[in-house]
């Protein structure tokens, strides 16, 4: 009886034991099974997701094909927004691999300058063949950056007093003897250079920082910089205003936003320079320079818009002052060109109705631009400034005999251009300035390197001004 009970457990026993085995080889064969599954999904997951970058990789890289196609295109045809078509844009083109096989697309839009400013809008779209739908869009703005990128450009020689500050780049021909402060390079083209029958360094004096001075650089060919006025008369005669001869002493153009008042100039005031009274036959007399810059009187002409080209031409002297709320250039001279150069004459505060936006003033003369006496005693300009042959500057006021000769600051906002230098302020023996603008204060205006007046003078090579990558 007991050994018959024991055969029965047994056998149970080994039933139970076959059942387990069963149980794990189901549920192992199972885990196994989503096992394999999920790495095989995980990897078919991976495989598309780099699929996906890949080929939003190569519609970036084909986009960028876009991008240096049409910088190469305006490289040979500057002016061409159409791409080498009549037509508007987007313009589609084929993209190939090295093999040569075709793999995708770019589209084109193109956004010619605005009126005055040289900078243009890019956009490519790229995408492939196998996902058409993944694209990628790059925006880039090129532009020929104008000589208005200097604070200073000169041709000549230049001295600046303890009482000046800079803020923008300098370049001269000539030596620089640089009292004041800056805060962007100071560059001469010369290693060394005489003064008063001494010999400097290019760039030598009491300011600094001297780790901003920067000498010998190559020179600036200054011709190559001046604009031309025939081209600026052009302008003037195609939609814009041409003064002729004024038959008196010049014209006064005072501007009022998008208008100015015109006036002519009938009687000029006149103040002493550097002198002495001499006797002689009982008469006194005054033996030096006389300076006879000053409106005397006027008679109003008419009121005038600024011209949508921007563009005013005048045939004589002419007095600016006023606000402007817009784009304008003044081009002052004669044809054919010759000595007895025309003046501009900067005769009281010449402002911008909003700084760093789209108000601009260009002020190109074949003469001189000069700051006469009768000024505000706190002044300021912005302006873009050119003196083809001659000199910017305020003329010496011999103090014994013009008490106001001496104003307070001057504040230019802008560039100055001139190819026989100038200067704002005039010193004696012990540095003490004692005519002209004790404090100068000389700006420059970024909006102007790209979005220069009208007509006045840029670079030939297309300048990479930015670069993004937007929504598609």
């Amino acid at each position: 009886m007991f050994c018959w009970l024991k055969n029965i457990y047994r056998k149970l026993h080994l039933s139970h034991r076959g059942s387990m085995i069963v149980f794990v080889m189901v549920f192992g064969a199972i885990s196994f099974t989503i096992i394999v599954l999920g790495v095989s999904g995980y990897a078919l997951f991976e495989h598309r997701a780099s699929t996906r970058v890949y080929r939003g990789d190569s519609a970036f890289h084909i986009a960028e094909a876009g991008v240096n196609y049409y910088r190469w295109h305006l490289a040979h045809n500057p002016t061409d927004y159409k791409d080498g078509t009549l037509l508007d844009g987007p313009y589609v083109h084929e993209y190939y691999d090295k093999d040569g096989d075709l793999v995708g697309y770019y589209s084109l839009e193109i956004d010619e300058p605005l009126v005055g400013s040289s900078v243009v809008m890019v956009r490519s779209t790229g995408w492939t063949l196998e996902q058409p739908d993944s694209k990628r869009t790059l925006q880039v703005r090129l532009g020929f950056p104008a000589l208005t990128d200097y604070v200073f450009l000169e041709n000549s020689s230049m001295n600046f007093s303890f009482t000046t500050e800079v803020h923008g780049t300098v370049h001269s021909n000539g030596g620089i003897r640089f009292d004041g402060t800056s805060d962007s390079w100071v560059r001469s083209a010369k290693d060394r250079y005489q003064y008063l029958n001494q010999w400097h360094d290019g760039v030598w004096g009491g300011g600094g920082p001297k780790s901003f001075w920067q000498y010998p650089v190559p020179a600036i060919d200054f011709f190559s910089v001046s604009a031309d006025l025939a081209a600026i008369r052009d302008i003037a005669d195609d939609g814009g205003i041409h003064l002729t001869s004024s038959g008196d002493e010049g014209w006064h153009m005072v501007f009022s936003g998008t208008q100015f008042n015109l006036y002519k100039v009938n009687s000029k005031d006149c103040y002493y320079g550097d002198g002495r009274w001499r006797r002689r036959w009982h008469q006194w007399y005054w033996s030096g320079d006389v300076y006879c810059y000053d409106i005397g009187s006027q008679t109003f002409i008419d009121t005038y818009n600024i011209p949508a080209n921007g563009a005013i031409f005048v045939e004589d002297d002419v007095w600016i002052d006023g606000t402007v709320d817009g784009r304008v250039s003044i081009g002052v001279g004669r044809f054919p060109v010759q000595g007895n150069y025309k003046t501009a004459f900067i005769n009281g505060n010449l402002l911008y109705h909003e700084k760093s936006s789209d108000d601009v003033i260009g002020i190109i003369s074949q003469g001189d631009i000069v700051i006469p006496y009768e000024v505000p005693v706190d002044m300021e300009i912005n302006a873009a400034a050119l003196s083809q042959f001659g000199s910017i500057y305020t003329p010496y006021y011999n103090p014994s005999e013009n008490p106001n000769g001496l104003k307070d600051s001057l504040t230019f906002f802008g560039s100055q251009i001139s190819y026989a230098g100038g200067g704002w302020k005039y010193v004696n023996g012990w540095g003490n300035v004692v005519s002209g603008f004790e404090y100068t204060n000389h700006i420059y205006d970024g909006n102007l390197k790209y979005y220069p007046p009208p007509g006045f003078p840029v670079g030939s090579t297309y300048e990479l001004i930015s670069w993004e990558e937007v929504e598609s």
